[in-house]
């Protein structure tokens, strides 16, 4: 008897000393019926109270949830099988988590999974994440489409192995947090409007690695929304894109500076916009960035990068900014196979007149268009400038310049472009030139090769 009772205290203190806490035992249903909101928040309050641990979500049981709150030194583990939901009554989304960084959309200011000014918490597991954002629940119109994660101002936050599926809007956004390592999550994205996956904004140490987008809006976004909160030292790698919008974007709100980005050993395919969207608007400093081992299949615009004036958030003054500078990238073995699409696919890169984008280096590359362009194509003047009068509230998207006259690389207002070893094919006889340099001072162009042959005089344009 004394031996069966040393076992069962063993057995306790060592379940004790686990600190694991499953929703269930706190009064959560789990039959995907029931709003399990409070019992959640209390295993997670009483986890962060007693020193931090695990919540358990179940597998085999589908927790209903609104709006919750993570706390320090809580890891929310969604086991395989188990699925966290999010309910679709609007009202069970709080108002007090904090908003979207983004002008004209306060539709999206509510969330599922808040924290504030947290630290050292994690959401990890096999299991799914599914916000229920279905356009049928939530719209702009007829209530609002909460997005499904949002931190602010948090420290050492571990995302890992979960699905993130079916939000409202963004699946995240990431506010002044710094030190993240997402590793291993895939975001589905596609049944609502904005469905960006990971937003990180003024956030710095940031490991993404091993992930899978599949988005109906950019797939992972850096942006700084507030001047003293700096996007830096971000370390993206080994993942898979694809996307109804851009695979990655980098600035758009970009109020703060950007420094010291690598992207990585990874795939994009069958995206509607651009590969790399590279946009600094709001009179921030981006500089210092590396894009290597890359492949793209059906991409329209491999790399688009813009330099100019745009107010993108909600806090940006409306008097317009000084711009300060964009410079230093390195773009170094890309495979782009775009033979599938239309003559609008290139590399496209545009400063401002005396705002020049400076210091570009594009170097071993195998890029394969479609073609098609005719010589009117290739005598087009009239190419808009992303100016005030141009944008009237638009974003400085590429149909605001529409057909270019070059059909593998056009680039403006650039100080500093070096291109080594570059091999672009075209599948339909194209009238354009290869590469088209307006206003591009301090340039260089080694290794051009056109269908398999070095290019000559006539394929490449400098104005």
């Amino acid at each position: 008897m004394k031996r069966i009772a040393l076992i069962l205290l063993i057995s306790f203190n060592l379940h004790v000393f686990a600190k694991e806490y499953n929703v269930l035992d706190y009064g959560a249903k789990g039959d995907g019926i029931t709003l399990d909101t409070k019992a959640v928040q209390r295993a997670i309050d009483l986890c962060s109270k007693n020193g931090g641990g695990k919540v358990l979500i179940p597998s085999g049981k589908t927790v209903v949830i609104g709006t919750i709150y993570l706390k320090n030194f809580v890891t929310l583990h969604i086991e395989n099988g188990g699925v966290l939901l999010g309910s679709t009554n609007y009202e069970d989304y709080t108002t007090n988590t904090h908003k979207n960084t983004y002008k004209d959309e306060p539709h999206m200011d509510r969330c599922l999974i808040f924290a504030k000014d947290a630290k050292s918490f994690a959401i990890e597991g096999y299991g799914t994440i599914d916000a229920n954002g279905y356009t049928k629940n939530f719209t702009a119109k007829k209530n609002g489409r909460p997005m499904m994660m949002r931190f602010f101002n948090c420290n050492d936050i571990h995302l890992k192995d979960v699905t993130l599926k079916n939000p409202a809007s963004w699946t995240s956004a990431w506010l002044y947090c710094n030190d993240i390592v997402v590793d291993g999550i895939k975001i589905l994205s596609r049944v609502n409007n904005n469905g960006d996956g990971l937003d990180f904004d003024g956030c710095t140490n940031v490991r993404v690695a091993n992930s899978a987008f599949d988005t109906s809006d950019d797939s992972i976004c850096l942006q700084t929304s507030n001047p003293e909160k700096p996007c830096k030292n971000i370390v993206i790698t080994n993942c898979i894109f694809t996307s109804k919008w851009a695979g990655m974007r980098i600035g758009l709100a970009s109020r703060g500076d950007f420094e010291s980005v690598t992207v990585s050993n990874c795939t994009f395919h069958d995206i509607e916009d651009s590969g790399l969207k590279i946009q600094m608007n709001e009179g921030g400093e981006m500089k210092n960035m590396v894009f290597s081992n890359l492949i793209m299949k059906n991409v329209p615009r491999p790399i688009f990068m813009t330099f100019c004036q745009q107010r993108a958030g909600v806090d940006t003054p409306e008097d317009m900014f000084p711009m300060k500078a964009m410079h230093g990238f390195i773009f170094n073995g890309l495979i782009v196979d775009n033979k599938e699409l239309d003559k609008n696919s290139a590399i496209f890169i545009t400063g401002m007149p005396n705002h020049y984008i400076s210091n570009i280096q594009l170097t071993n590359v195998q890029m394969t268009v479609s073609g098609g362009g005719n010589k009117a194509d290739a005598e087009k003047t009239d190419l808009n400038e992303y100016t005030l009068d141009v944008l009237k509230g638009w974003w400085p998207e590429f149909h605001l310049v529409g057909t270019l006259p070059a059909s593998g690389i056009y680039a403006r207002h650039i100080s500093g472009l070096f291109i080594n070893n570059v091999h672009i094919k075209t599948v339909l006889k194209d009238e354009r030139p290869l590469v088209v340099f307006d206003d591009v001072v301090n340039h260089d162009i080694k290794q051009l090769y056109y269908n398999q042959k070095e290019a000559d005089k006539k394929h490449i344009v400098i104005k």
